[in-house]
Parts: structure tokens; sequence; C-alpha cells
């Protein structure tokens, strides 16, 4: 399937609660038991539901990967691939990332072992001359943060 074709049906998933044919989006908080402890594959919108299990389906197919992950916020997508890193790894970023990754990196990553490296990320020399055998993740943004 052409990526143009896969971008508009990626994430086609009929309704089968009550047969609409596009995906509702699910605003509800909370989802019914079946009984104690046991749900319909739903309990409680900030860990999972319906629309946004759609969405991560959707991204993944569309970027050929194996999963996909939506969060509330950047912050929120950055602390979670900071924390598969483990203490004693490095990081390379870019010096122009924005103020709240710096912060992050700076401030709380630091403190569980986690090495950075901030540099110009315009010259792939100087990238490759950071590079240490911990390397683990090269960290790029854009836009950038220019000031």
């Amino acid at each position: 399937m052409r990526f143009e074709t896969l971008a508009i049906h990626a994430g086609e998933r009929p309704d089968i609660a009550f047969g609409a044919v596009s995906m509702p989006i699910y605003q509800t908080s909370t989802f019914v038991f079946e009984d104690v402890g046991k749900t319909r594959g739903y309990d409680y919108s900030r860990t999972a539901n319906p629309t946004r299990k759609v969405l991560e389906d959707t991204i993944a197919r569309l970027e050929g990967g194996k999963a996909g992950f939506a969060f509330a916020t950047g912050m929120a997508a950055e602390a979670t691939v900071t924390h598969l890193l483990k203490a004693g790894d490095h990081v390379i970023s870019g010096d122009d990332v924005y103020g709240g990754t710096y912060r992050l990196f700076q401030n709380v990553m630091q403190d569980f072992g986690l090495e950075f490296t901030f540099l110009r990320m315009d010259r792939r020399q100087t990238i490759e001359q950071a590079i240490k055998p911990n390397t683990r993740m090269l960290w790029l943004e854009t836009p950038s943060n220019p000031l």
C-alpha cells in the first residue's frame, strides 16, 4: 500500500459498540468493570482509552514501527524516553534545545547518573568526536531554540 493510501486508511477501525464508521473520540475518564478487577480492556483514561489506542497504532503503522506512543505533553514524552537509559549512559544533545529539555537533562536526569554533552549539532565531525563508548542517544530537536 502506498503511503498516501496508508495515511488515509491506517487506524480505520469501525466502532463495534454502536457501528460508527469512524472511530469515535472517547471523552470518558472511567470505564465500566464487568466484575471486580475485570475490565473490558480499559479502566481509566489516564492509562489508556480506545481513541488513544487507535492514534498510537496509526502512528506506528505510518512509521513502520512496532508500537506508537501518545503523551499529553512533550515533557512527558522526553521523561519517558530518557528513563529508557541507565546510570552511566551518555547522551549527546544539541546546545540549543528547549529550556525545559535542558533543565530536565541538567537538573533531573544527571541525578539518575546520566551524562550529557551539549554541542552544536550542525557539524557531523563535531558530533562524531563527542561519541564515547557509553553514548546511547543523540538528542535532536526541530525546531531548535535559538536563544
